[in-house]
């Protein structure tokens, strides 16, 4: 027996020894194809980029792989407990191999030739997601042992887990827990309920084939499998189990979760990103890149354009249906194929396709593709205003019923507004908006276009376009910064140029002309030939170089005295620059739309350091005080208290002056007539200014702004400000032979008066208001300080010179110190009656 026994031991060691050498063969047999498990501590998980709003909405998400990436402590108990008791349940016990699965595995191999028995530990998993394939060989599997080994060596249990949780694929393109969460639940893991826990721990054995949207059964019973592991290892109490066994599988898909829609802007930071780190970092690296957009100017910018083309569209008339899918009566198909035929049709901004299935006297019904087959209305309100489109300029007669717009069988565009469902169609024209806050650049809202899904062309950015008369308050600033003061008087009347046999007559719109008018007028009412004047006084290249100090690009302006009419081409955003930097003040602010970039853990990778406007910060640094203490002293005098409201900043963040701050505040004095006009409409000596609608709309003082509309009304804007928001709105077609034209705007008037072109203050001003009316509504009024070195005097609203009277033909006007007029008109007629026998009149030196 003792003989036997030391044979059997014998026989172990020499065994054991062979199991050993045979081990150390394998070892160095595929040590050198063996990574280095080191590097794992630097491993980033493929996290997709996602795109946020400044106040944290998402806005959208690149990448090919959707994970959320989470920390140990951020996953619940449960749910680790889950995956430990489904996957690993000796997970904490071994040392990244499980001999007893290992045993098994093997005997089946032993017995049936294949690899069929996987038995890996979590450790395992992990070795063979970061470092191998999935091939089931034995060469894998031995290689899958020392790797996991070596990872238990230099990573702990928890580091391993939170590897393992955050990169095993889940189904429907979501790696890790945290994506998966969303795309079944639309819920973070902690909102998880024990029988979605269990879900998520039974998909890494097949993702497809337990997948709980499309195989509910099968996920049924896994989750089953998974709940009675739990409570084998005591993670759950049988009460518990019993419960939540018989609860129903409730997964739906969930997309990325946008809270708002940007695509202009998402691609602007996508681009951004890929410019400083490369395609491959900028959709794998997890790059969470904040906007300076905030989601309720996004969403009112988006609204008023898209509201704005649909009412300039509609004045046009309806072009008729997408398609015609059948002819009644025959023919006609049924819900299911209508429904169908809907789903392969895209949708453009807040329009959906529709199919008619029958029309009325007064109304039609019809099958959308967003109301899952069920038949709606579109009463008359929604009809009535498709006249036949006949050209830009031509629309046909008022539809009398609806038969005389849609037929049976046709597709057409709805859209929703309100309660209603209108009849509708995609705009030919397009549009952009941008707004930004001129105290330092930061864009608040953007959009690019109609449906970036139709056109990704970014027109707020890439196109250039003639701004017309929203190029006068530049021309206007350079005669401020020359002489010309707002009592000026320039001469309205028709202006005949020759060059050599060939004549430029520049014309007001409309040709209506007062003779010599004050400068406040002259861009209040937007007058043609008052800028044309001025250019050619000032000559153009003082205002060539004016136009470069607001950020305009010299070389790209037209060197000729067109310029005053606005033949310059300058994109939404370079223009609405430019605004602001009158509203700001005077001060060369630079816009941007990266706010900062973080990586998936939240530490910051980039932050910008706009430049900002610091009124009085500028002005010391500009050194026009010789000491600081010189400097407080002044300003204390004038009453000012805050020095800088954003104090301590660094000289290099201060934005520098582009005009002084008396020509932008007499500037911004003139944008403030162009919308609220002048005079006194009692005595019948009132004038509106272009931009009257905002001032009827918007119930405040603090606004400021100008039309403009180029030759032929190609292009139509409004530019301006309201307290401290800047915007842009411009409307036009992107073929740039096709113009505005002519439409009905007031059906209230009669037919033959009904008529008149599209301009910036009928085409791009709607907008305009609309956005301000929803962004700035509960916001206080924001007056502008009035520099100490502006004085203000009584004139004549005739001559502009100063005046004795307090009445309507008299108003305090603003002045530089040193440009009041030094003459009274009373002095004037008292010098033009006492000459009157035959001198020459101070009225004949004026005119």
């Amino acid at each position: 027996m003792i003989k036997w026994i030391k044979r059997i031991f014998l026989a172990s060691i020499i065994i054991g020894l062979a199991g050993i050498g045979t081990i150390i063969t394998i070892y160095y047999q595929v040590k050198t194809d063996l990574p280095d498990v080191a590097s794992i501590k630097d491993i980033r998980l493929q996290v997709p980029m996602k795109v946020f709003s400044i106040d944290g909405e998402l806005i959208s998400q690149f990448g090919e792989k959707r994970r959320i990436p989470l920390t140990i402590e951020e996953i619940p108990e449960k749910l680790i407990q889950a995956f430990i008791a489904t996957e690993d349940s000796r997970y904490y016990q071994h040392y990244g191999i499980d001999p007893i699965g290992i045993i098994r595995a093997a005997m089946v191999y032993a017995s049936t030739g294949t690899a069929k028995q996987g038995a890996s530990t979590i450790t395992q998993q992990v070795a063979r997601n970061f470092f191998l394939t999935r091939e089931k060989t034995f060469i894998r599997k031995i290689k899958e042992i020392f790797i996991a080994i070596q990872i238990e060596q230099i990573l702990s249990k928890d580091e391993i887990l939170m590897l393992y949780l955050n990169k095993i694929y889940l189904g429907h393109r979501s790696y890790g827990v945290g994506a998966a969460a969303q795309v079944y639940y639309g819920k973070t893991v902690s909102e998880l309920t024990l029988s979605e826990i269990a879900i998520l721990a039974g998909l890494p054995k097949a993702p497809s084939h337990l997948n709980p949207i499309y195989s509910p059964e099968n996920a049924k019973n896994r989750r089953n499998t998974v709940l009675a592991r739990m409570l084998d290892e005591s993670y759950i109490t049988q009460s518990k189990y019993e419960e939540t066994v018989n609860s129903p599988i409730t997964a739906t898909y969930h997309g990325a979760e946008i809270t708002l829609s940007a695509h202009y802007v998402a691609e602007l930071a996508r681009s951004k990103l890929v410019e400083l780190y490369g395609e491959e970092r900028s959709y794998n690296d997890g790059f969470n890149v904040y906007t300076t957009i905030n989601k309720l100017s996004q969403e009112a910018a988006n609204k008023a354009l898209i509201n704005n083309l649909h009412e300039y569209d509609k004045r046009h008339g309806y072009r008729g249906a997408s398609k015609k899918l059948w002819e009644a009566p025959a023919n006609n198909w049924s819900g299911k194929e209508i429904t169908a035929s809907l789903q392969t049709q895209p949708n453009f901004g807040d329009l959906q396709p529709a199919v008619v299935i029958e029309v009325n006297e007064k109304s039609i019904k019809v099958i959308s593709k967003h109301n899952e087959g069920k038949i709606q209305e579109i009463t008359w309100d929604g009809l009535s205003w498709a006249r036949p489109f006949i050209s830009d300029s031509a629309q046909g007669d008022e539809p009398e019923k609806a038969a005389d717009i849609v037929a049976v069988g046709e597709q057409i565009w709805v859209r929703q507004i309100g309660k209603v469902l209108e009849l509708s169609q995609y705009p030919d024209a397009s549009a952009a908006f941008v707004s930004l806050n001129p105290q330092d650049g930061a864009i608040t809202s953007l959009v690019g276009g109609f449906s970036f899904v139709q056109s990704k062309f970014n027109r707020a950015t890439q196109a250039k376009r003639q701004v017309g008369s929203n190029i006068k308050p530049f021309i206007y600033s350079a005669a401020l910064d020359n002489g010309y003061t707002l009592a000026t008087l320039v001469n309205d009347a028709p202006i005949t140029q020759w060059s050599g046999s060939k004549a430029w007559r520049p014309k007001n719109s409309p040709e209506v002309y007062a003779g010599p008018i004050r400068l406040r007028r002259g861009l209040g009412q937007s007058k043609n030939v008052v800028s044309v004047r001025l250019v050619q006084d000032l000559g153009i290249e003082k205002v060539i170089n004016q136009l470069g100090k607001f950020g305009f690009n010299k070389e790209e302006l037209p060197h000729s005295y067109s310029i005053a009419l606005g033949s310059a081409s300058i994109t939404p955003l370079e223009l609405v620059t430019g605004y602001a930097i009158i509203a700001n003040g005077g001060f060369k602010i630079e816009p941007y739309i990266i706010e900062r970039i973080e990586d998936a853990y939240g530490t910051v990778l980039y932050q910008t350091s706009p430049k900002i406007v610091c009124r009085y910060c500028t002005r010391l640094y500009e050194k026009q005080y010789s000491t600081e203490k010189l400097f407080i002293e002044q300003i204390k005098e004038g009453g000012i208290t805050d020095l800088c409201s954003i104090s301590p900043v660094s000289e290099e963040q201060i934005a520098p002056s582009a005009i002084s701050e008396e020509t932008a505040f007499l500037t911004r004095e003139l944008l403030n007539s162009a919308v609220f006009g002048g005079g006194n409409w009692q005595h019948k000596t009132g004038w509106n200014g272009t931009g009257w609608r905002a001032s009827r709309d918007l119930d405040r003082k603090d606004i400021g702004g100008k039309t403009g509309t180029t030759n032929d009304s190609k292009d139509a804007w409004f530019s301006g400000y309201v307290g401290n928001t800047v915007a842009t709105s411009w409307v036009g077609f992107d073929n740039f032979d096709r113009d505005l034209g002519r439409a009905s705007y007031n059906n209230n008037l009669d037919k033959e008066q009904r008529y008149g072109g599209e301009f910036g203050a009928v085409t791009a001003l709607p907008a305009w208001i609309e956005f301000m009316q929803d962004t700035t509504a509960s916001e206080p009024a924001i007056f502008p300080e009035k520099p100490m070195s502006i004085t203000t005097a009584r004139i004549d609203l005739a001559t502009g010179l100063l005046t004795y009277k307090t009445d309507y033909t008299t108003r305090f006007e603003y002045f530089k110190n040193g440009s009041v007029p030094s003459e009274y008109v009373e002095q004037r007629a008292f010098i033009k009656e006492d000459d009157s026998k035959g001198k020459k009149t101070a009225e004949d030196e004026l005119f």
